[in-house]
């Protein structure tokens, strides 16, 4: 029996793996055929086993839970993604040629989330030469600045990763060059010396990097106790105070322990994260590092406390409201959340838009109105899309603006600015 089969025919290997796939989606690797058939999970401690048998190298996990991952299929929608994830973990990669200098930037890392009170902090070895750090999505808020976090990913990530690296720059730079000397470090990296300096400052990110653009929907990373092809080392969990003193030889198939465990929520303090997600948000808000425009919409509105009255609605609403002969499903979408944010409780919601439908020349099933409507009240209000977004109000015909229209984004600003006017007159054609 070849040493990767002997590995994973390990009982104790196969709880672990198994025991963290749980509402993950798994990615099977068989060696040089790359990657197996994607959604695919892991259900017992023989499938890991039999998989080995079949050829598999390593096992990887998605960064996302997932109410039922074999959902995933290729071409699913975001907003079928958004329904199917149950939450996300944070995941810093810290990736370095050399696992000296992968060390001190995880340290820094784990140092920077002990300071936003974080403890739920879970490291392992990558199986190469860099540290995967994991918060878990217990430790995250379920909504913040009145947004629903299982929603915010991949920008989560990407902003509080952007955070923590701007945290930790300047600390990482000294400490990498208390190691080696910038000269030194261009050779062993076989950098040029100008490419590790910018304007006289050296960039300890091209040294010891945390690539946060690389995280995606659907992303991977590799299993605890998983292999690493081209190292033959194992991805091993290890405590976050023992990351200094790791070893290469501790990653070893024949030297394994099982004495951490990775992502074991025993001691978990729920929403522990709430202060570091929106301390990055408003940071990556303030120096414009991200796309938040969604976000910062969220974070701005609140509905008003009473209904806003249909005389107050801007003129695309009232086109739509007349009746529609294509763009049916897309307009009960924008006014789901478009009433909603005028004030409107989700049974005179319900109430107004089956009435709606019977104006349509082929109205739409009920069921599917009705179906729509659950699933928006179980989530956070949010705004309809803004008034430029093409694939909307202009896509289905309804855009027909008058003067108030050229001073608002969005048909929600419209009506509120028209209510407290106390104007009642429809819109000027």
């Amino acid at each position: 029996m070849d040493s990767v089969l002997k590995h994973y025919s390990r009982k104790d290997v196969q709880k672990e793996i198994v025991r963290i796939s749980a509402n993950r989606e798994v990615a099977v690797k068989f060696g040089d055929k790359g990657f197996g058939k994607r959604p695919d999970i892991i259900q017992y401690d023989a499938d890991v086993n039999e998989l080995a048998k079949q050829g598999a190298t390593s096992f990887h996990f998605s960064v996302e839970r997932w109410l039922d991952p074999l959902q995933l299929q290729s071409g699913i929608t975001k907003r079928e993604m958004d329904n199917l994830r149950l939450g996300w973990e944070l995941l810093i990669d810290i990736d370095s040629k050399f696992v000296e200098y992968s060390k001190v930037g995880a340290y820094l890392v784990i140092e920077a989330l002990k300071f936003h009170n974080i403890k739920n902090i879970f490291v392992k070895f990558s199986g190469g030469s860099g540290f995967h750090i994991l918060v878990p999505y217990e430790s995250f808020p379920s909504n913040v600045n009145n947004f629903e976090t299982k929603l915010l990913f991949p920008e989560g990530v990407r902003v509080i990763a952007s955070y923590l690296k701007e945290m930790i720059k300047e600390y990482l730079s000294e400490q990498i060059l208390s190691l080696n000397a910038v000269e030194e470090i261009s050779k062993n990296l076989n950098i040029p010396l100008k490419g590790l300096v910018k304007e006289g400052k050296f960039n300890p990110f091209l040294v010891a990097d945390i690539d946060s653009v690389l995280i995606s929907p659907r992303h991977l990373f590799r299993a605890p106790y998983s292999i690493n092809e081209k190292t033959g080392l194992v991805s091993v969990p290890l405590k976050p105070e023992n990351i200094k003193n790791f070893n290469l030889k501790n990653a070893k198939i024949n030297n394994l322990d099982f004495d951490v465990k990775f992502l074991d929520n025993k001691n978990k303090n729920e929403g522990e994260a709430g202060s570091l997600m929106v301390q990055a948000f408003d940071w990556a808000i303030k120096n414009k590092k991200e796309d938040l425009k969604e976000f910062v919409r969220a974070k701005e509105f609140s509905a008003p406390k009473d209904a806003i009255s249909v005389d107050h609605f801007p003129p695309c609403m009232k086109l739509g409201l007349e009746g529609l002969k294509d763009g049916k499903k897309r307009f009960v979408f924008i006014l789901i959340n478009y009433l909603r944010s005028v004030g409107w409780n989700m049974e005179s919601i319900k109430e107004f838009i089956l009435k709606w439908n019977k104006k349509n020349p082929e109205p739409l099933r009920d069921g599917y109105i009705l179906s729509q409507i659950s699933w928006a009240s179980r989530q956070k209000a949010q705004l309809p899309p803004n008034c430029d977004n093409k694939n909307y109000y202009v896509g289905i015909g309804i855009c027909a603006p008058d003067n108030l229209c050229k001073l608002i984004k969005n048909p929600v600003n419209y009506a509120i600015r028209k209510s407290r006017m106390g104007i009642k007159k429809t819109y000027v054609k």
